[in-house]
Order: structure tokens, then C-alpha cells, then sequence
């Protein structure tokens, strides 16, 4: 009897964005990690979630994090933790790509909790 191995390629778990890629490294009921690359000079929306907090890890590059107004440099093996309700963005003020691994975790994970501030209105997510 022949055995058939099923492969999944990144492509079907990365979606890229104007700013970069996002690929789903794992997921469960209530959890999702994320590898995220974010190209220099660019950011992701300014955004909260009302049912799912995010733990970010740098893995190289520089992140600038915006967490509830309050602005952090987070450079290789550093990390920041994202409250629930909390508005919060991410910037790659460097010059080279800025890669990290988000950990989500809430009782609902859905795109339709992105909830994207007004000044970036225009931003692509």
C-alpha cells in the first residue's frame, strides 16, 4: 500500500500586504501565531481588537511599537505585550526588513475584530 504525503506550502498560509507578508505558522480554537515581515520605512494600520490580546517577539530588524500612545524601540530577541481594547501599531523604522512572530490569543480571532483607526483610513491592511 503506498502512503501519500500531503504537503502544505507557505503560500496558501501567506498573504501579502503593500507593507509585507503575513504567514500563519499555527492555529488553534484560541490562538494564532503569525510570522510577520514588514518592509523598512512601512507600518501596519493603527487598530485594536475587542477579543484578542498579541504578544510580538522581534526576530531582526528594528520595531517601533505604538501601544496606547506610548512609543517603544524593540530591536532582536525583545518583546511587547498587546492588551485587549488597546490601540496599537507597528513601524519598521529601519533599513532592513523587520521580521517578528505574533502571538494572538482570545475567545474570537476573526479579521472582522480589526477595528482600524481613522488616520489610517487609506492604509491597506
Amino acid at each position: 500500500m503506498e502512503t501519500v504525503e500531503t504537503v502544505e506550502t507557505m503560500d496558501d498560509r501567506t498573504r501579502t500586504r503593500y507593507w509585507g507578508t503575513v504567514t500563519v505558522i499555527d492555529e488553534g480554537d484560541r490562538y494564532r501565531i503569525n510570522r510577520i515581515q514588514l518592509k523598512p520605512g512601512h507600518h501596519i494600520s493603527t487598530q485594536m481588537h475587542y477579543h484578542r490580546s498579541e504578544h510580538w517577539v522581534v526576530v531582526s530588524g528594528t520595531a517601533k511599537v505604538i501601544c496606547d500612545n506610548k512609543e517603544t524601540i524593540l530591536m532582536q530577541k525583545q518583546s511587547t505585550y498587546v492588551p485587549m481594547n488597546t490601540p496599537h501599531r507597528v513601524e519598521n523604522p529601519g533599513v532592513i526588513p523587520l521580521v517578528m512572530i505574533e502571538i494572538q490569543n482570545g475567545e474570537y480571532l476573526g479579521e472582522d475584530d480589526i477595528i482600524r483607526f481613522p488616520q489610517d483610513a487609506d492604509d491597506e491592511e
